[in-house]
Parts: C-alpha cells; structure tokens; sequence
C-alpha cells in the first residue's frame, strides 16, 4: 500500500479574520489534523497560512478555514499550490 499523498497549500484568508482568534483556532485545527506548516497575519489584515499533510486533510483545513472560528467573518480563501518543509505546526511573526 502506497504512502498517502503529501499536499502542501498557501492561503491567503481575508475577511474580518484579525482580532478575533483566527490564527489561534487555526493552527490548534491543524495541529489536531497533524498538519506541519505556518499561519501569521498580514499587514493587509489578511491571515496567511501554509499547510501541509495528506491531501483528504489539507482538503478538510481549507473547509474549515473557508468558516474559521465563531467570531471571523471569512470573505475569501485563496489557494495556491506550494511547496513545504516543515515538521510541526507554529504561529509566526506578522508579515
């Protein structure tokens, strides 16, 4: 049985998604999928993430980021494809 494929995904998530927990309820989302990657906000009050992992769980975290937590109101989703090194899941600097 082969390995499940590895998908690595760059959103960008706009929308009133700063302030109001998003990077938090994202990566603990990610981390529970044992997803590896990055979520950080933007100067343009958008949140950016990179996430990767098998592709029916990178699917499911751009559903899930496409609703966010209770208080977002997600206007938006891009996604691009990527590439990723990563090993764990981790909330960094604003960019």
């Amino acid at each position: 049985m082969s390995a499940p494929l590895v998908l690595a995904r760059r959103l960008t998530i706009s929308g009133r998604v700063q302030g109001v927990g998003f990077r938090y309820a994202l990566a603990d989302e990610a981390r529970a999928r044992k997803l590896s990657g990055w979520v950080r906000n933007r100067r343009d009050a958008t949140v950016e993430a990179l996430i990767a992992g098998p592709e029916a769980e990178v699917e499911a975290m751009i559903a899930w980021a496409r609703r966010g937590p209770p208080a977002a109101r997600v206007a938006e989703v891009k996604v691009e494809p990527t590439s990723a090194d990563c090993s764990d899941f981790e909330i960094v600097s604003t960019a």
